[in-house]
């Protein structure tokens, strides 16, 4: 009884740069403690985009011979990308998954690399419901996704620049956040239950150069290997808009273009092996400034998480 008391207020969180191995370590970890995994990703929620997002469901197999164990993972897969999905919503369903882990007496684990969604849900950031402002958002569609950066800016200048690449470069995501801001709501803490959680962040922290070979050999294996360009063919052709495809960055806009015949192949590979480099070293820019407020523990090894864990 006094073992499930402590695990009721314990929480891992495993994080770092696409490419540094965070579902590796999270199964690892998950299989030793007994626990479960929270995606902790802004575009792994959506139905079909799983070789762009690296959603690696293989790698939730324990690898062990004769086991057919799976770790059981939540916010993968819920919801269809034509819908809406904002942080809001992540955060509440995240919280959903994390009492119902304890309530079994297992370990949440969060592992993912969307530094704004792991923030809001570990400072637990108040994100009140905001309606629609409809007339406001016919005036800003008008706008580039320059321009409403830009305003976005003037509203809040800290919570612009903080914004990773994918949340910088989504229109719709820029409008809502401007619509919020508008409406004087602001992310600020609350106290309320959540608050009695015992949070651990491990940091996955491997070498530019390193790291720079993994996304390219996976960015190659993604296209020739696991079939990334019929992903996007196969979400144009249910429905999924070429504009909305774009919006979701990265993989998604850049094959995007290549199937619209705006870039050729050897471009598209260039400038998304170019695009996911900058995207890594925006989201370490991110835990580097949430590491002002919050300790991050950075590892190299996986032997290292063990030791930490175990003081844990």
């Amino acid at each position: 009884m006094k073992k499930n008391k402590l695990q009721k207020n314990k929480i891992l969180v495993i994080l770092g740069p696409t490419s540094s191995g965070k579902t590796s370590l999270a199964v690892k970890l998950a299989n030793k403690y007994n626990g479960e995994i929270i995606s902790g990703d802004s575009r792994q929620v959506y139905k079909g985009m799983d070789v762009g997002t690296g959603k690696d469901l293989s790698e939730y197999k324990v690898k062990k011979l004769k086991s057919n164990k799976v770790i059981p993972h939540h916010l993968i897969d819920v919801v269809n990308p034509k819908e809406e999905f904002n942080l809001a919503k992540y955060v509440k369903l995240a919280n959903k998954a994390i009492e119902d882990i304890l309530s079994r007496g297992k370990l949440p684990i969060i592992a993912g690399g969307t530094g704004l969604y792991l923030q809001a849900l570990v400072d637990n950031f108040n994100l009140s419901e905001v309606k629609p402002d409809k007339k406001l958002r016919i005036k800003l569609e008008k706008l580039t996704i320059e321009e409403l950066f830009e305003k976005l800016k003037k509203l809040d200048k800290k919570f612009a620049e903080e914004l990773n690449n994918s949340e910088r470069n989504n229109k719709r995501r820029l409008i809502r956040h401007i619509e919020t801001k508008t409406q004087n709501t602001k992310h600020k803490t609350q106290n309320i239950k959540r608050n009695n959680y015992d949070y651990l962040l491990i940091g996955l922290k491997v070498d530019r150069g390193e790291l720079n070979k993994r996304i390219y050999k996976r960015l190659v294996d993604r296209i020739e290997k696991e079939g990334m360009i019929d992903e996007v063919k196969k979400l144009h052709n249910q429905g999924v808009s070429w504009k909305r495809l774009e919006n979701f960055g990265l993989e998604y806009r850049h094959v995007s273009w290549y199937l619209q015949g705006k870039i050729d192949y050897e471009d598209m590979v260039e400038k998304l092996n170019i695009a996911i480099r900058q995207f890594a070293k925006r989201q370490m820019t991110w835990f580097r400034k949430w590491e002002r407020s919050k300790k991050i523990n950075w590892i190299k090894a996986k032997k290292e998480a063990e030791e930490i864990m175990k003081k844990f």
